[in-house]
């Protein structure tokens, strides 16, 4: 028995997680909003739907799958039968006042730890508890030296300590900062995707994030040539900083091509690659704080970068099969132009899941030199 299920998530500004749970209708334990397969929609669909269903959320559903867990479910006929279900994450924007059955469950949000511990099956709590690991406590040698930076900037007498320490530069804090750039960028590009009367305000997100990113780059780039000592090589440095950037600035040139053409309609198969955006952006802002130590997270990061090469190979699918879609329209319809600048639309997504594999590419390389 397949069934499919959503894992609901928001982010808050400080960067933590939240899972919307609910209760189940016969035992009343926590479980995800899932279902079976719907005829006539893809499973990340079917998912996105059981969500707005049973907890009254809608957002951006990504299609490729997190994992898969297992549970036994009793039919009405009092037979047990072993489900599995495919778990799709999905970025919520909107929580409805009223939905079909909300009268039949309880909702809550819990935080990561929380949900993984409510709910019972061992192979979801380990899926909830890994969506996003916390960014790993500093150690006493890495606290002391923040606090002497800081009371340097007051004390003139600890200003000699200060001067001794070895310059690092703000690399770490600078990839998180452009991390959440990413993720900004992504959702308001999802959002645009979405179509309705607020393209114009999303197309500006992503012209802000895209020059805030440009910002960071420069910062970093800068960084590069006037600190003394870096923590990784030079080179690593700035290649994985421009897989980024180039990130963002395909999003924003996707938003530029859809404003050049006035497009408010958008195909499915878009929306698809947008939701595939929005997790590769999140699992990029994921790994970034796990550079901080390498070594201890080496297993963890390639984790997420072989997610971040999976995420590009399925959007690769979508990608091929939207154009042939848009061709066959076209063709039916004598309407060149319409294919002209759906192909256009395609590219400029293809590209920006690219250029987050990339960014898997360059992180593996610093696993590879430095774990």
């Amino acid at each position: 028995m397949r069934q499919v299920a959503a894992l609901p998530y928001k982010t808050d500004d400080s960067g933590a997680v939240s899972v919307l749970l609910i209760t189940s209708r016969d035992t009343r334990r926590w479980v995800l909003p899932k279902g079976n397969p719907i005829r006539g929609l893809a499973s990340h669909e079917a998912a996105a739907h059981e969500a707005f269903e049973e907890a009254g959320v809608s957002g951006i559903a990504c299609p490729t799958p997190l994992g898969q867990y297992a549970y036994w479910k009793r039919r009405r006929n009092g037979q047990i039968k072993r489900a599995t279900v495919a778990l799709f994450p999905l970025a919520v924007t909107e929580q409805a006042e009223e939905w079909p059955e909300q009268d039949e469950r309880d909702t809550q949000w819990f935080d990561l730890a929380g949900a993984a511990a409510a709910v019972d099956e061992p192979d979801l709590s380990r899926l909830i508890g890994g969506f996003r690991a916390p960014r790993r406590p500093t150690g006493r040698r890495e606290r002391l030296l923040s606090w002497a930076r800081r009371q340097g900037e007051n004390l003139p007498m600890l200003r000699w300590f200060q001067a001794l320490m070895p310059k690092q530069g703000r690399f770490f804090d600078q990839f998180e900062d452009h991390a959440a750039t990413l993720v900004a960028g992504a959702d308001a590009l999802a959002r645009l995707l979405q179509g309705g009367p607020d393209i114009a305000l999303h197309v500006k997100e992503i012209y802000d994030r895209e020059h805030q990113a440009d910002d960071i780059t420069r910062d970093v780039l800068q960084d590069v040539r006037r600190i003394l000592i870096t923590p990784f090589d030079r080179t690593a440095i700035t290649g994985l900083i421009a897989a980024m950037d180039d990130a963002i600035d395909q999003m924003n040139g996707t938003a530029k091509a859809i404003t050049l053409f006035e497009l408010s309609d958008f195909e499915p198969q878009m929306r698809d690659m947008s939701g595939i955006i929005v997790e590769a952006a999140r699992v990029t802002s994921e790994v970034m704080p796990l550079l901080r130590s390498i070594g201890d997270n080496a297993t963890r990061i390639l984790e997420l970068t072989a997610r971040l090469v999976q995420l590009e190979g399925h959007a690769d699918e979508i990608h091929d099969a939207g154009l042939k879609a848009l061709y066959k329209a076209a063709e039916g319809d004598a309407r060149p132009m319409a294919f002209i600048v759906g192909r256009e639309i395609y590219s400029h997504l293809e590209r920006v899941v690219d250029r987050f594999e990339d960014v898997a590419n360059e992180v593996q390389g610093l696993v590879l030199d430095h774990a």
